[in-house]
């Protein structure tokens, strides 16, 4: 029971779906409007989340990647190398659309994680999910007040299933929790 609760929360509360609604709440709190917030939700989406999930989905089934959530660390260096050049292209459409500057700057932190986290996964594994969860706890936080601290309970309960799958050890999850966290 305990590891189809871990594996219920891995799936659910995993980068992908946790990046896309990241990029919402930015852009709800950088918008004039809902219309303009759905543009650039859309645009940082179709730019970042999409092909990073097509690309893992693509290696999955080509057998170049052992699942879609890569568990082996070496198997995590293309979607890193992925990553970087997708997020350093989005910094730069993003300023030549003139997006607002909060989009701007959480793109450019992106960038420097990717980076930072690429370079830490060439020596040891860290907890993308976990890294992924407390940023948005912590965006939850900046944008919405202490009413959001409701929230700080997922960082547990995702590092806790990541530990429980034997995806991660507590180390590697409490690193990127609070590498995540710093930026």
């Amino acid at each position: 029971m305990k590891k189809q609760v871990a594996k219920l929360t891995s799936n659910i509360i995993n980068p992908f779906l946790t990046g896309a609604v990241l990029i919402l709440l930015i852009s709800l709190s950088a918008a004039g409007s809902a219309l303009e917030a759905i543009k650039w939700s859309l645009i940082l989406i179709a730019l970042n989340i999409l092909p990073i999930f097509l690309f893992v989905v693509w290696l999955v089934r080509h057998n170049r990647l052992d699942g879609i959530f890569a568990n082996v660390r070496k198997q995590r260096v293309r979607i890193y190398g992925m990553e970087i050049i997708l997020v350093g292209v989005s910094c730069i459409i993003l300023l030549c659309l003139e997006a607002p500057l909060i989009l701007l700057a959480s793109c450019v932190v992106s960038f420097s994680i990717s980076v930072i986290f690429m370079c830490i996964n060439l020596r040891w594994k860290i907890s993308i999910h976990t890294a992924f969860i407390a940023a948005a706890v912590t965006i939850l936080f900046i944008l919405y007040g202490p009413r959001a601290m409701a929230f700080i309970v997922l960082v547990p309960l995702v590092g806790w299933g990541r530990v429980e799958l034997e995806y991660h050890s507590l180390a590697q999850v409490a690193a990127g929790a609070i590498l995540h966290h710093q930026f």
